[in-house]
This record gives C-alpha cells, sequence and structure tokens, in this order.
C-alpha cells in the first residue's frame, strides 16, 4: 500500500497540493493496516484507524484523506474498498465574523500610531500593515511574506501563497501611495527585506501580530456583537463585505464582479469566497431595495 500512496501524493503534488498533512495521516493508516495483515484499504480499518482520532473532526479529517486516497487507488485496483466518507457526520462549522466599520478601522489605525515608542518604527508598521490589509483582503500570512521585491508599480506580487498559486494584488492609487511612504521611512536595505520588520528589523511573526492586534482591538474600544473578540483575520472578511457591497447593479455584471473578487482573494473556486461573505445591515438593505425594484419592474409590464 505505501507504494501507491507515494504515487498518489506525486500526482496530487504535481498538481499543487502541498499534501503534507495527507501524508502523515494515510502512511500511519498504511502501518495500523499492516498490523492486520492488510494490503488494500478495507471500510471498518478504515473506520477504526479514523476513530483514534481525538475528536469529531479529527476522525471525520482522517477519514475522509484514506476516501480521496481510496478513490484514486481503485481505478486501477477493486479491491480496495471506498469508506463512507460521511461515517462521524461532523459537520464543518463557521465563527460568524466581526465586520469592521470604516470609523473602527481608523481606531484601529489610530491606536497604532500611538504605539510606543510613538512615531518609531513598530507604530508605524502597525499602522501601515492594518490598512493595507483592509483595502486588500490579505491574508495575514501573505502580508507577512511580502518582501520589498514584491512591491511593483502594478501591485503586490504575492508567491505561491495557499494552494502554492501566484498572483498579482492591484492596489489604489492611495494605497500604493500609502506603502510607498512606509516604506521611504522605512529604509530597507535591499530588495529581499521583508517589508513588515520588528524593533531589530526582522520579518514580523505572526503571534506577535495577533496578540498586538488584541490589544489595539481593545484600546480602540471595539466591542464585538457576539461574545467573540473581533479577529484580526475578519479583516479579510469585512475586505470580501465591502466588495460585495460595492458589486455594480444587475446580474450579468454581479456574476463577473464576484469571479474577479475570488481571484484577487487568491481563492481556487467562488465556493471559498462566499465563505467569507456575510449579511449586514447596509448589504440587507440593498438586496431589499433590489427585491422592491425588480417586484415594481414586474408590476409595470
Amino acid at each position: 500500500m505505501l507504494n501507491a500512496i507515494e504515487t498518489y501524493l506525486t500526482l496530487r503534488r504535481a498538481t499543487g497540493f502541498a499534501m503534507q498533512n495527507a501524508e502523515y495521516l494515510l502512511k500511519s493508516f498504511a502501518d495500523f493496516a499492516a498490523e492486520r495483515g492488510q494490503t488494500h484499504v478495507r471500510t471498518q480499518t478504515a473506520i477504526d484507524w479514523a476513530t483514534l482520532g481525538p475528536s469529531v473532526a479529527q476522525r471525520d479529517a482522517r477519514l475522509k484523506a484514506v476516501c480521496r486516497f481510496a478513490r484514486y487507488v481503485r481505478v486501477d485496483d477493486a479491491w480496495h474498498e471506498l469508506p463512507p466518507a460521511n461515517y462521524f457526520g461532523a459537520r464543518k462549522t463557521r465563527r460568524s465574523p466581526h465586520i469592521y466599520s470604516a470609523e473602527e478601522i481608523d481606531r484601529l489605525i489610530e491606536a497604532a500610531l500611538r504605539l510606543r515608542p510613538k512615531g518609531g518604527r513598530r507604530s508605524l508598521t502597525y499602522a501601515t500593515l492594518i490598512a493595507l490589509l483592509s483595502v486588500t483582503g490579505l491574508r495575514i500570512s501573505e502580508a507577512l511574506k511580502l518582501t520589498v521585491a514584491d512591491v511593483t508599480n502594478d501591485g503586490l506580487l504575492i508567491r505561491e501563497t495557499k494552494f502554492r498559486k501566484t498572483r498579482l494584488v492591484p492596489l489604489h492609487d492611495t494605497a500604493a501611495a500609502g506603502l510607498k511612504r512606509y516604506l521611504a521611512r522605512r529604509q530597507p536595505h535591499s530588495a529581499d527585506d521583508p517589508v513588515f520588520v520588528d524593533e531589530r528589523g526582522l520579518a514580523l511573526r505572526y503571534l506577535t501580530v495577533r496578540d498586538t492586534f488584541n490589544r489595539l482591538v481593545s484600546t480602540a474600544g471595539i466591542r464585538p456583537a457576539a461574545a467573540r473578540r473581533p479577529r484580526l483575520h475578519d479583516l479579510r472578511h469585512t475586505f470580501a463585505v465591502r466588495a460585495l457591497q460595492g458589486s455594480p447593479a444587475g446580474r450579468s455584471r454581479c456574476g463577473p464582479h464576484m469571479a474577479a473578487l475570488a481571484t484577487y482573494m487568491g481563492h481556487v473556486n467562488i465556493y471559498a469566497t462566499y465563505w467569507y461573505l456575510e449579511a449586514t445591515a447596509d448589504l440587507m438593505r440593498d438586496v431589499a431595495a433590489a427585491g422592491e425594484g425588480f417586484i415594481s419592474a414586474g408590476r409595470q409590464s
């Protein structure tokens, strides 16, 4: 079975998937099956192995990793069984994001500018980072990996990020000017330097940024509608919602707009973009107005 797993992993990686977790899981399953003297995927064995996961979500992920492999290997060898993918009944849940208002984002940037030492590299870096995330919807990992060379006249070059894709993210003139001013103040030494750095000139680390952002949320007095505090990742949700609100009228134009948004955000398909959307009061008013216009037009015809 191990040879088939290696072939499967090589094929998936050739199409752009990292497969690091899948490799660990499948080899663990192969060892478990070998202890039972089995060289083919067996449904009960797959379920028994997946059950070793400590939570329903992890058991579900383990079994689905085997199912994906089984679908591939059964093409050449029908002796492999295909386990039921939804055996554990796990469902992916989505935490409701906090959609920041323009005023809240301004308060976050102002709070960042007051970080000590005031007027120093740290305060300027966090203010610029928050502003960039809010107007581009970049993943925080993408922003932290940016180098000076990635800031081009045509936009930001996002290199081999999630799903190993590289894309160009155009910037509004005001965003480009703000980033240019930041780099002029920061005075990087080379094109390979990271854009966002700490006090020592090293690339910012995610955990440091997350903790600092959480403190800025409190400093800015941003209170969530629900019990959970607003997150750094919610800036990406906010960008997606605002982009939807800016969609042109008409179904024929809205579709291409959403496809362009999916590409801009680096999604493999538009379903991933839908995951980031959230109903807001402004958005629902727009939907209601569009619905009333559609009904009124029908009555007049």
